[in-house]
C-alpha cells in the first residue's frame, strides 16, 4: 500500500477481533512511530503496550462517559499509550521557544499518526482516544513526574469495515497568499 491509499482508507476501528498481534508486526508499528520528527529532533514520546486484561480494563474506566472508544479498549489485543516528556519539545534551555508553549502535542501527534498509518498498512485498526482523564491515566499505568498521557489507541485486527466519513473540499480549506483569499 502506498503511503497515499494508507491516508486516504484508514478508518478510526472501535471493534476488533481477538487474533493477537504479531511480536515482530508491533515492532514495525513503534518503528514508525520512532521515527516520526520532532521538534529539534527531541523524541520527547514514550510508548507502554497494554496487553493485560486487567489493566486495559482499568484504562476502560478513565474514558469519559460514553466514550465511543471505551469498548475497543478493552477489548483489543492491545493498547498503545502515548506519553510525552514535559518541557522538551519546544523548549531551548528550559525556556519555551514560541508562544505555542510546549510542542509534546504536535510531536506526539505526528508519531500516533505515523503509527495509525504504517498499523493500517499492516492490516490492522487504531483510533485516536483523547478523551479521558490523563491523571488517572497516570496513576494506572505509573507515568512518573515530567511526563504526561497524550494518547491511547486500540491496536488490533478490525472486526468489520468502517465507513470514511465527508471530508471538506480543498476550496473549502485552502487559500492564496492571505487566510480567506481563495
Amino acid at each position: 500500500m502506498d503511503t497515499l491509499e494508507a491516508i486516504k482508507t484508514r478508518r478510526s476501528v472501535r471493534r476488533y477481533k481477538p487474533t493477537p498481534v504479531d511480536a515482530n508486526v508491533l515492532t514495525q508499528v513503534l518503528e514508525a512511530a520512532r521515527w516520526a520528527p520532532s521538534w529539534a529532533n527531541t523524541q520527547c514520546w514514550r510508548f507502554i503496550v497494554v496487553r493485560s486484561e486487567a489493566v486495559k480494563n482499568e484504562l476502560a474506566t478513565v474514558l469519559s462517559p460514553n466514550n465511543p472508544a471505551t469498548n475497543a479498549i478493552k477489548t483489543a489485543p492491545l493498547v498503545i499509550v502515548a506519553c510525552a516528556e514535559l518541557q522538551k519539545s519546544g523548549f531551548y534551555k528550559g525556556v519555551a521557544s514560541t508562544n505555542k508553549g510546549d510542542w509534546c502535542m504536535f510531536d506526539l501527534g505526528i508519531a500516533m499518526e505515523n503509527l495509525a498509518l504504517a498499523a493500517h498498512s499492516l492490516g490492522l485498526g487504531t483510533v485516536h482516544v483523547g478523551l479521558f482523564d490523563a491523571k488517572k491515566a497516570e496513576a494506572v499505568l505509573g507515568v512518573p513526574e515530567g511526563f504526561c498521557v497524550v494518547e491511547m489507541t486500540p491496536l488490533g485486527y478490525p472486526d468489520g469495515d468502517a465507513k470514511a466519513p465527508p471530508r471538506r473540499e480543498l476550496s473549502d480549506i485552502v487559500f492564496t497568499d492571505r487566510f480567506g483569499i481563495k
